[in-house]
């Protein structure tokens, strides 16, 4: 029996696949940097080894699998090919696994971890169900009936998938280091699209949407009544949103999440019209009431007097979701935000879009850029964004306790890189 063995074992996708082949009754190890990321405690939970990179990991009976933000000339892939074990890349290994079951592809420019993570929810709660989802959870049942997993179009790595149904909640330009333009992002999910092999679900609400191919049935979701599935009469209460559902204009029933924002509302909407092709009841469906959300996606704190929220948003539209959700939620709360910019590429193509959507927010504090493991350098700093935003500050580490000013604030830690520490910086200061 083989064991496989994860490069790069830390990694959000990386960690979910690692834990659904344990799960699955595979023997699993991996190896990483010596640094402590959030993923890592559910990998220890399991008891699956987790070793400093050495090309001594690399021994007989293993089959490789390397993370995509790793080059061909990293040590533990180099000492692979030479000894000729399996080896395959992350979105490779995926593509072949996903084979076994009813696979569900969840995709688009931004919430496929939350639209991921409510659908496995949905699913799980009714189905044995294995799930992969981006804030590093993943979930193997040797009897899964579905595979519902996050499908990232960078790269066009998603092309290594021929999923049974695909959701598309959205195209928009981000990936600016691989990706030329709107229209190259398209035919990335044109593309997949074609490879989709029963149904696509996708936001009618998305002028690029509205335009995909495909050789199997397309069904639109959204708000508005030219959709498929449309939500009408959405309320916010203190547990979180209500809304109707109409299917083709006739009435189907009525949902609630615990969960705030019009994003939240269609990505909810997805997984009902996914469910209700799938012939699931609207007893089953309603299980959206119980969801909890995934990592990283406003993962809320109550400190002292505020709300200090931990968030993924990287990308202007993400920012602008998480102030609305804050100020829908917290409605007599005054919204701060604390930003990290992910990537010089990125914080260069949006540098104006970033500054519009952080004015959104009551006060605004920017640090430094965070630079990933394929680009760590660049001419641009943070001080280019804090000239388009009045009034915003610069934060570092050391000065956190400035946050403390901020009474009854709901606090947003947003970035994809390491926020988290300015937060954990804060909570340590101001104790």
């Amino acid at each position: 029996m083989t064991t496989y063995h994860f490069i790069g074992i830390k990694g959000t996708g990386m960690s979910s696949l690692a834990q659904i082949l344990h799960d699955s009754g595979e023997k699993v190890q991996g190896s990483d940097v010596d640094k402590r990321f959030f993923t890592q405690d559910v990998l220890e939970a399991k008891n699956i080894k987790i070793l400093p990179f050495s090309k001594e990991n690399i021994t007989e009976g293993l089959t490789i699998i390397a993370g995509n933000a790793f080059s061909d000339d990293h040590e533990e892939i180099k000492e692979a090919k030479e000894k000729g074990l399996p080896y395959y890349r992350y979105h490779e290994f995926l593509g072949e696994w996903l084979q076994k079951y009813t696979s569900i592809a969840v995709t688009g420019a931004h919430g496929k971890t939350s639209t991921t993570g409510l659908l496995a929810h949905v699913l799980s709660e009714n189905y044995p169900t294995s799930y992969l989802i981006g804030d590093g959870t993943g979930k193997g049942h040797e009897e899964s009936q579905y595979f519902a997993f996050e499908a990232c179009e960078y790269r066009r790595h998603f092309l290594s998938y021929e999923p049974d149904y695909a959701i598309m909640t959205n195209i928009d330009f981000d990936h600016p280091d691989y990706f030329s333009s709107i229209d190259d992002v398209f035919q990335a999910f044109q593309q997949m699209a074609k490879q989709v092999k029963k149904g696509i679900i996708a936001c009618g609400d998305d002028e690029h949407l509205q335009h995909i191919q495909a050789n199997v049935p397309v069904l639109y979701y959204g708000l508005s009544d030219t959709n498929d599935f449309q939500a009408q009469n959405i309320q916010e209460t203190n547990e979180g949103t209500t809304f109707d559902v109409f299917v083709r204009n006739n009435y189907y029933d009525s949902f609630m999440i615990p969960q705030f924002g019009n994003h939240t509302v269609l990505n909810a909407l997805s997984v009902i019209a996914l469910c209700h092709y799938e012939n699931m009841q609207p007893e089953e469906i309603k299980k959206l009431s119980t969801f909890k959300g995934v990592k990283r996606r406003f993962t809320e704190k109550h400190w002292k007097d505020q709300v200090l929220v931990d968030d993924y948003a990287h990308h202007p539209i993400e920012i602008t979701a998480t102030i609305d959700t804050a100020r829908k939620k917290y409605s007599d709360r005054p919204v701060i935000a604390i930003f990290q910019p992910h990537t010089f590429t990125r914080t260069k193509t949006f540098l104006h879009e970033f500054a519009e959507s952080l004015k959104e927010a009551d006060e605004v504090y920017l640090c430094d850029i965070f630079g990933s493991a394929r680009e760590n350098e660049g001419k641009l700093t943070i001080d280019h964004l804090q000239e388009l935003i009045p009034d915003s500050k610069v934060l570092q580490l050391e000065d956190t306790q400035q946050l403390d000013s901020h009474e009854n604030g709901v606090l947003l830690f947003m970035g994809a890189g390491d926020i988290q520490k300015f937060q954990e910086a804060y909570e340590k200061h101001s104790l």
